[in-house]
């Protein structure tokens, strides 16, 4: 951690989003004589790039990297979540769980190009993204150094919390986009956008509408249904509405979908890693549609016990994503199980959004286990001999007749 100035500059580079956090970050290594080579990954963020560039440089950073990682992160992060149709405690599809490890990835890469051994964030004490940060760092970098000003007691002395942080950067004339009256912070990538603490961190408090970026409120859509469809090749959206599109544009065009039918908006109490439970609220239009969409193909598409063997591992996926495990030897053993199921996951599902909703309408694959001589309730022409249930019914319950002429016994002799 950060203590006296040092003689020697030291390269850091620094995880910079030109936020609260890191922007005030920035000016506090510098003043501490660190060489601060500011890194912001582009992961589908609104951002005007060039001035956050110049911001960087004039809070204190020597060098300012921007990297475009949309693509990767969609193709080999997005896509993966959507195939698990993962879902952390049931509910929260992953934005910023899934955007951390490719931005901690590529910050290691501009470590080791820059010969620096230390690597900087502004994630608190309190929350996840300082473990997924770290984690990936030390999997991929493992003798890194590690600073963490929000955990470093003579930061802490200074900078207590947001109101001193804001203050912080008052007086070093550093802007900044949070504002005492609107205190919540918020995180955007491709997938979604979070927003948590300040008047949010009131469990029962309801958000301003004002505050909403990636979702149209439902009670101002005025057209009716939009009717969709999306293909998947092995598990992955690869076309919407008969058009072939790469992962982000893909992902762009459902987020400029969703938004208009006001899907994928979400408030949630969550269980952070570090064992506090906390409330966020997140906007995720396009991965709920493809999700849907996706979980729909897959009960066509793959077998009973395979779908619920990976139902079981979903949750471990989504877990293992969560709290920053993406670089392990169980997270690669679940990408070789996931790829292997999703080998016939291949066909096109129709789909309608309306006021909020997705509504799947229809589906159709070659793949398809669904056969529909043998489902069909008028004749099947000998596909099925019903005559077969009797045994089957029999055998299965052969455990629960035994069990119930024990029962019966036991209460006989008492």
């Amino acid at each position: 951690m950060a203590r006296a100035k040092k003689e020697k500059k030291e390269k850091v580079i620094l995880a910079y989003s030109g936020g609260l956090d890191t922007s005030i970050i920035v000016r506090w290594l510098a003043e501490r004589n660190y060489d601060v080579i500011c890194y912001c990954a582009n992961v589908g963020q609104e951002e005007k790039y060039d001035d956050l560039k110049a911001k960087a440089l004039n809070s204190g950073g020597s060098k300012c990297y921007i990297r475009n990682l949309t693509e990767d992160f969609t193709k080999d992060f997005v896509w993966p979540a959507v195939a698990w149709n993962a879902r952390y405690e049931g509910r929260y599809l992953l934005g910023t769980s899934l955007a951390r490890p490719i931005i901690a990835k590529e910050m290691v890469e501009i470590a080791k190009k820059e010969g620096a051994k230390i690597i900087a964030h502004g994630a608190t004490g309190k929350g996840n993204d300082q473990i997924r940060f770290e984690l990936t760092a030390y999997a991929l970098m493992p003798d890194v150094q590690i600073i963490a000003p929000w955990r470093d007691p003579e930061f802490n002395s200074v900078i207590k919390g947001r109101k001193e942080a804001i203050e912080y950067a008052e007086k070093w004339g550093i802007p900044i986009p949070v504002t005492k009256k609107e205190s919540w912070s918020n995180d955007e990538n491709l997938l979604h956008i979070s927003y948590e603490s300040g008047e949010l961190e009131d469990p029962a408090r309801k958000p301003k509408d004002s505050m909403y970026k990636l979702t149209k409120p439902v009670k101002e859509i005025k057209k009716g249904t939009t009717k969709l469809t999306v293909d998947f090749e092995k598990g992955y959206p690869v076309r919407i509405n008969g058009k072939k599109m790469s992962p982000a544009k893909l992902l762009a065009e459902c987020n400029r979908l969703g938004y208009n039918n006001g899907i994928g908006r979400i408030d949630i109490v969550e269980s952070r890693f570090v064992g506090m439970k906390s409330r966020g609220i997140y906007e995720t239009p396009g991965g709920t549609i493809l999700m849907a969409a996706h979980e729909d193909l897959e009960t066509m598409c793959i077998s009973r016990d395979l779908l619920a063997l990976k139902a079981t591992l979903s949750v471990r996926f989504s877990q293992l994503a969560y709290n920053g495990f993406w670089y392990c030897d169980e997270m690669d053993a679940l990408h070789a199980f996931l790829a292997s199921s999703q080998e016939h996951v291949n066909g096109r599902v129709y789909l309608e959004l309306y006021k909020g909703n997705v509504i799947v309408t229809g589906r159709e694959s070659e793949h398809s286990l669904y056969d529909e001589d043998i489902a069909s309730m008028e004749d099947d022409g000998g596909a099925y001999d019903q005559q077969d249930a009797t045994g089957f019914i029999r055998l299965q319950a052969l455990p629960l007749r035994v069990a119930a002429k024990r029962q019966a016994k036991l209460d006989g002799n008492k």
